[in-house]
C-alpha cells in the first residue's frame, strides 16, 4: 500500500502547474526510482521549495511545482552571462587578456588603482580581479569575506567578488553597443526556445527606501554611490533555465548549431580556485565547479543563488537539475532543506 501511495504521489508531483516542452521519460528507464523521487517531493513541499526538475538524457523524469513561473534568479545572473562571454570571445568582440587598462574602465571615487587596473578579463571572469572597490547588491557575508582594497594583486586571491561580475557585465555591453538582456534574448533565449522568458527588462534604484522587484524578465540594479556598474539580473522559470542547463550539458550545441563554443564551456568548467577542498567545490569563470575525481570523465558544475537556488549540469550523469524557492517573499527556507534536497535527488538513483 505505502509504494502505491509513494508511486500516486510521484505521479502528482510529475504534473506541475507548467509543463515544458522538453520530452519525459518514467524515472526508472533512466536509472532512477519512482518511489524514490515521491519521498524527494514530499521533502520539496515540507520544506518549501517551489518548482523542481530533472533531466536525463534530455528528457525530464522529475517535474515538481510552478516550474513556469519566473522568479529572481539570484547568483545563477553570472552562469547566464557566461554563454555571452563565450560567443564574443569567439568573435573577436573580447580578449581575455585585456587588461582594465585597455578598457579604460573607471569607477567612483575613491577609482581603481593603477595596481588594479592591471586585472585581466580573465581574472574577473574567474573572480580573482584583487579589485575590492564598492559594488551593487552585495550583501553581509559578501561584505565580511572582502579584502580591503590593495591586499592582493589580480590574479592572486579568489574572493566571489560582485564588482568582478558587475564590471564584465558593462565590459560585454561596450564590446556589442546593446544591453546584455537584449544580447541574451537575440542569442540564447531564443533559440532555445525558451516559453516564459521573453526579455523585457527595466532599471530600478538599488538604494531606494522600499525596493520593488519589477515584474519583468530582467533588470539592472543600480546604486550609484557604490559604483558605475550595476548589477544585472533575471527572472527565469525553472524550464527556461532547464534548457540552458541542457545547452551546456550538450557543449553548447542546440538543433544542430553551436550556439556556445565546446572550448569555451571547457575553460570555463575548470576549477581554477578551490574555495571547499572539504567538500571539493571550486570556481572556474562564471560556473562553480565540482573538483574531479578519479573516475570523472568530464566535470559536473553548477550555480546556486542565495544558497536555495540552483542550476547543475552533472555531465557524467547526462543530467540537469533545477530547484528553485519564491525568494520574492518572505520564505523561512533552509540551507539544510537545501543539501537535504540534493541528498534526495541522488539517493534516488537505481545503484543496484
Amino acid at each position: 500500500m505505502r509504494s502505491i501511495f509513494l508511486c500516486l504521489l510521484t505521479l502528482c508531483a510529475l504534473t506541475s502547474l507548467g509543463q515544458s516542452n522538453l520530452p519525459s521519460a518514467e524515472p526508472e528507464s533512466k536509472g532512477f526510482s519512482s518511489e524514490k523521487l515521491a519521498e524527494l517531493a514530499n521533502h520539496l513541499e515540507t520544506s518549501g521549495s517551489h518548482a523542481m526538475m530533472i533531466l536525463v538524457d534530455g528528457e525530464v523524469i522529475f517535474d515538481w511545482g510552478a516550474t513556469d513561473q519566473k522568479l529572481l534568479i539570484h547568483s545563477i545572473r553570472k552562469s547566464m552571462l557566461n554563454s555571452l562571454y563565450g560567443m564574443a570571445v569567439a568573435e573577436g568582440k573580447i580578449d581575455t587578456s585585456a587588461t582594465l587598462a585597455d578598457l579604460d574602465l573607471h569607477d567612483i571615487a575613491p577609482d581603481l588603482t593603477d595596481a588594479e587596473r592591471t586585472a585581466r578579463v580573465a581574472d574577473l571572469l574567474r573572480s580573482r580581479s584583487g579589485v575590492y572597490h564598492d559594488a551593487a547588491a552585495v550583501h553581509g557575508g559578501m561584505l565580511r569575506d572582502r579584502p580591503e582594497r590593495g591586499t592582493y594583486g589580480p590574479g592572486e586571491h579568489y574572493y566571489y567578488n560582485n564588482w568582478d561580475f558587475n564590471a564584465l557585465g558593462y565590459i560585454i555591453e561596450e564590446a556589442y553597443g546593446t544591453s546584455l538582456f537584449d544580447l541574451y534574448t537575440e542569442r540564447v533565449a531564443r533559440p532555445l526556445g525558451m516559453q516564459d522568458y521573453e526579455g523585457q527588462w527595466t532599471r530600478i534604484d538599488g538604494e531606494a527606501d522600499s525596493l520593488i522587484i519589477p515584474d519583468t524578465d530582467a533588470f539592472y540594479q543600480l546604486e550609484q554611490s557604490r559604483s558605475n556598474f550595476p548589477a544585472y539580473h533575471f527572472r527565469m522559470s525553472a524550464r527556461d533555465m532547464a534548457l540552458y542547463g541542457l545547452l551546456y550539458l550538450n557543449y553548447g550545441e542546440w538543433n544542430g548549431e553551436q550556439i556556445v563554443p565546446r572550448s569555451w564551456i571547457d575553460a570555463s568548467t575548470q576549477p581554477y580556485s578551490i574555495y571547499s577542498p572539504k567538500y571539493g567545490s571550486a570556481y572556474g569563470m562564471l560556473w562553480r565547479v565540482r573538483v574531479p575525481g578519479a573516475e570523472t570523465i568530464r566535470n559536473s558544475f553548477f550555480h546556486t543563488g542565495l544558497g536555495v537556488h540552483m542550476l547543475g549540469v552533472y555531465p557524467d550523469l547526462n543530467m540537469v537539475i533545477v530547484h528553485r524557492v519564491n525568494t520574492e517573499v518572505e520564505t523561512d527556507y533552509s540551507e539544510g532543506s537545501f543539501y537535504r534536497m540534493i541528498a534526495y535527488v541522488f539517493n534516488s538513483r537505481i545503484t543496484d
